[in-house]
């Protein structure tokens, strides 16, 4: 038995880089397992907000931590060529010592495709290119060899040497919870499922939903570490609860970050209390956006008052 991963969803958006950094190292140091970016040309709806880059940022925070895993919820499928994702994780994988995370997703932002010129396309063709980059990688990973014709990628006899670090690859981690696209790609290539806040309300249906998909296609659901992304807004006493409240609701209030239905704002014998709730279901991964952007304090109670006391898998 073992506690679940502990993740930390790290704000890049108008933060220059030494405080991000900054940020993931005190995230290391407090015993949090991993930090997580996102994957956006801007900050969405914020075009003229500084962010930085997601995959660079990664290869930086990876080259300058010791022991935390980084990955990406999620990355953007449309903006990377298979094969040249394949060669950029597999030489993350190896510079970093086999930390490096893989979230991918079909993506979700129109407006940073239209303005950059590219293709958006139905959720229905994204999930179908989705599916064959990850049949690509997988082949990749698994052969260091692509050879593959699809209706959107077509590779020949493509070498991917050297192969990933970890075995059989990095952890491949699929989010999102439609029961027509996304779920039957969780389910045939996911090494984990993440539940993204919108669906926070659903949880125990969606699960219902991909362990009925793993029994048609004849997969092992428990082979498919589950995860959850929530806002939690920790307070250090009952004191500081309407602030800290205060300031997630402004925050994270729209309904698509899930605020009420994670029913993680309060003090840490209340979060510590859902967080079991959630493991009890079966969770092996929490990764957590803070109210205050991963101030120190948060950081500090998190390590020190929450992680310690949460129950095992």
């Amino acid at each position: 038995m073992a506690r679940p991963e502990i993740g930390i969803y790290l704000p890049h958006m108008g933060l220059p880089y030494e405080d991000v950094e900054r940020r993931a190292r005190r995230c290391e140091d407090s015993g949090i397992d991993s930090v997580w970016l996102y994957d956006h040309l801007f900050a969405p709806g914020m075009p003229d907000y500084p962010s930085l880059e997601a995959w660079t940022l990664a290869t930086a925070l990876l080259a300058r931590t010791d022991r935390l895993r980084i990955g990406h919820m999620v990355l953007c499928n449309q903006f990377r060529h298979p094969v040249m994702l394949a060669k950029m994780v597999t030489t993350l994988d190896h510079i970093s010592g086999g930390r490096l995370s893989l979230g991918i997703g079909s993506g979700s932002i129109e407006d940073e495709h239209r303005r950059a010129g590219l293709p958006w396309g139905t959720f229905a063709a994204r999930s179908a290119q989705l599916g064959e980059t990850l049949q690509i990688l997988h082949q990749a990973f698994r052969e260091e060899r692509i050879h593959f014709t699809g209706e959107h990628f077509a590779v020949s006899d493509m070498p991917i040497k050297p192969g990933p670090t970890q075995q059989p690859h990095p952890p491949i981690v699929v989010g999102g919870v439609g029961e027509k696209f996304t779920l039957p790609l969780v389910a045939r290539y996911a090494d984990v499922w993440n539940v993204p806040t919108y669906a926070l309300g659903d949880i125990e249906a969606k699960l219902a939903a991909l362990r009925a998909i793993c029994q048609d296609i004849g997969r092992d659901p428990d082979s498919i570490v589950l995860s959850v992304e929530a806002v939690m807004a920790l307070a250090p006493d009952e004191a500081a609860l309407p602030r800290v409240r205060e300031v997630a609701e402004k925050r994270f209030g729209d309904p698509g970050f899930g605020l009420r239905e994670a029913g993680l704002v309060g003090t840490a014998s209340a979060v510590v209390d859902r967080l079991g709730e959630l493991i009890e279901l079966g969770f092996g991964q929490l990764v957590l956006f803070t109210h205050d952007r991963c101030s120190e304090q948060t950081l500090e109670l998190l390590s020190t008052e929450v992680i310690p006391q949460l129950p095992q898998l």
